[in-house]
């Protein structure tokens, strides 16, 4: 069975957007995964075909109504569906990359944009909706986020990357960044590749990846080491 991808969004015709081309747009194209996009307006029960209202105990923008996105989600999801359901959200919990690997394991994902100042936290209860962020920053809309986890998890289904092992040596795997890449010319403006690289001996290469892997984490991402 195929990864299947349910996203509920008032802008679904941002969808498969940037998913539509290169590795993901082919692997839609073939199968290997399935979008559903759903459009959480249609949902709604008044004559404009409102979808937010405002905040509770005053306060500015608005927020996206209860009753709507679970109606969305009832209408779009099965009960015993067990694929897991994600808003995304800045203040969710940051998506990483063993996260990653566990979402493309499982069936698919449920994914909910979110817009305006926010979702109901009554929904979110709910329904078990598991906030997701993808940074420390804020986004107009869920959507963008939506679709970098998405691509982040569709490379990593089987038989959309060409090398396995590319998914297997890249920065986060085994919490550590992933180290520098050299090709073709051997020199350029001065610079060349380092000697190791050309040596032929692979134990001694595998050996400088890995140096320079832990070299660039110390030095940009220490959280990644625990210090």
């Amino acid at each position: 069975m195929s990864f299947k991808a349910t996203v509920l969004t008032l802008y679904p015709e941002m969808f498969p957007g940037t998913l539509g081309q290169a590795l993901a747009g082919k692997a839609l194209a073939r199968g290997d995964w399935a979008l559903d996009a759903v459009q959480i307006r249609d949902y709604a029960t008044d004559r404009h075909r409102s979808v937010d209202d405002t905040p509770a105990g005053g306060g500015a923008g608005m927020v996206m109504r209860a009753d709507i996105v679970a109606a969305a989600l009832d209408a779009s999801v099965e009960e015993d569906d067990p694929r897991p359901r994600l808003l995304m959200s800045p203040r969710g919990k940051p998506l990483t990359q063993a996260r990653v690997r566990d979402l493309a394991a499982g069936p698919g994902a449920v994914i909910v944009c979110g817009r305006f100042e926010g979702v109901d936290q009554r929904v979110i209860e709910g329904r078990n909706l598991e906030e997701v962020s993808i940074g420390d920053y804020v986004l107009s809309g869920g959507e963008l986020a939506a679709q970098v986890v998405l691509d982040a998890i569709i490379r990593l289904l089987p038989g959309v990357m060409g090398n396995a092992e590319s998914g297997e040596t890249e920065s986060f795997e085994g919490n550590l960044l992933e180290h520098p890449h050299y090709t073709r010319p051997a020199e350029w403006e001065g610079r060349t590749i380092p000697e190791v690289l050309t040596s032929g001996n692979h134990a001694k290469i595998d050996e400088w990846r890995r140096e320079q892997a832990e070299k660039l984490t110390k030095e940009r991402r220490p959280d990644l080491l625990g210090e």
